[in-house]
């Protein structure tokens, strides 16, 4: 099989969310496939870290796609044309965008529906193109992917998609994540918390992530607890983020609070694997990596109920309303005082980390594709 695949994410300099999603996924299919000729498509220079087999073609197609005009241009333009000059046998579009114009057999990855959930947290001209598109790509599509239940079964009642012809090929985490000594704990505290104790959110600083109420519960909990408890707030400080950094301003445990900023991924890791416990109280997500990394570096998880998180986590995580700032500040205090209990989640949490892999990733997007016997 000629399979070419959407790579415009891989950036050897901003590989994140789909990105790694692509370079962790298709290096193992291309390695495990040797039969079969994958040709990466990329719309700008690439890196040739990313070339890990002998079978990946790599094709640069331009113009850069970054915008909704270009990315129209892009995949109904230009990919089409490409996949005609190869002789492509399929076309995997793993950024939920796929091409309306050509009759190649496409696998369309849709990662969430969050532009529908939480409109306000995407650009006016990017929320139009995917309202518009979104539901066109995924009935031309001869195969659909998505990372959880949770998005599937949101496909299905927003779109009248039929479930069968939605698979579900679970996302995973960076095997980096893994459980700090109790020196490198130590150490991160010293350096980070003046060695103090600290619940720790990851991801971006915005609307979505609800940090307004995780900063509401905080406080109800540093109140209650009279702990010297920390904040720490692992990532980037993203668009619209007025309301949380005005509260942050007049905040009266302000000095409890760290904005860590973005972090490399050994210092990350090493936070995570220092804290007592992740907070995450998103309001939305496809999947929620941060849960499953928690889990694998032996950190009890407190998260939203009712969503992907949940799907993942199971009976290893503990729950909140994430409307509710005083019922996360319930789990935020249950968890620091019931030990037992914390244990019992950390111990849960390993086994359920176990089960996620991008090798198990890779294969369950192979028996998608039926990979397995074609030639």
């Amino acid at each position: 099989m000629v399979i070419a695949v959407n790579t415009r994410f891989l950036l050897k300099e901003n590989l994140e969310g789909v990105g790694y999603f692509i370079k962790e996924v298709f290096s193992r299919l291309a390695l495990a496939y040797p039969q079969h000729r994958f040709y990466f498509i990329f719309d700008r220079p690439y890196d040739e870290s990313f070339i890990v087999s002998s079978n990946i073609t790599p094709v640069v197609v331009p113009p850069p796609a970054r915008h909704p005009v270009l990315w129209k241009y892009w995949y109904d333009i230009k990919i089409p044309a490409l996949l005609k000059k190869i002789r492509a046998d399929v076309f995997i579009s793993p950024d939920g965008m796929c091409s309306l114009r050509t009759r190649v057999p496409q696998c369309l990855i849709v990662h969430d529906l969050g532009f529908l959930h939480q409109p306000e947290a995407y650009k006016r001209s990017h929320l139009f193109f995917f309202k518009r598109y979104t539901p066109a790509f995924i009935k031309k599509a001869a195969y659909v992917a998505t990372v959880s239940g949770f998005s599937k079964k949101d496909m299905t009642e927003r779109y009248g998609t039929e479930p069968g012809r939605i698979n579900i090929v679970y996302s995973a985490a960076k095997e980096v994540f893994s459980p700090s000594s109790w020196e490198r704990q130590e150490e991160i505290k010293a350096k980070f918390t003046e060695g103090k104790e600290f619940f720790i959110y990851i991801g971006a600083i915005q609307p979505r992530k609800n940090l307004v109420n995780l900063l509401k519960a905080f406080s109800i909990f540093k109140k209650r607890q009279q702990s010297a408890m920390k904040l720490v707030l692992v990532g980037r400080q993203a668009w619209k983020n007025e309301a949380f950094l005005e509260l942050l301003r007049t905040y009266k445990y302000r000095t409890d609070v760290i904005l860590a900023g973005y972090q490399d991924e050994q210092t990350l890791t090493s936070l995570l694997g220092a804290a007592y416990a992740l907070v995450y109280p998103s309001l939305f997500e496809g999947f929620g990596v941060p849960v499953l990394e928690a889990m694998k570096c032996n950190v009890p998880v407190l998260t939203s109920a009712g969503t992907s998180m949940q799907e993942i986590a199971g009976e290893a995580g503990l729950y909140f309303d994430p409307g509710s700032h005083t019922d996360i500040a319930e789990k935020m205090m249950l968890i620091y005082k019931d030990e037992t209990l914390r244990d019992r989640l950390i111990s849960q949490g390993s086994e359920v980390a176990a089960q996620y892999s991008w090798q198990r990733t890779a294969m369950l997007l192979a028996e998608c594709l039926q990979l397995k016997g074609k030639t």
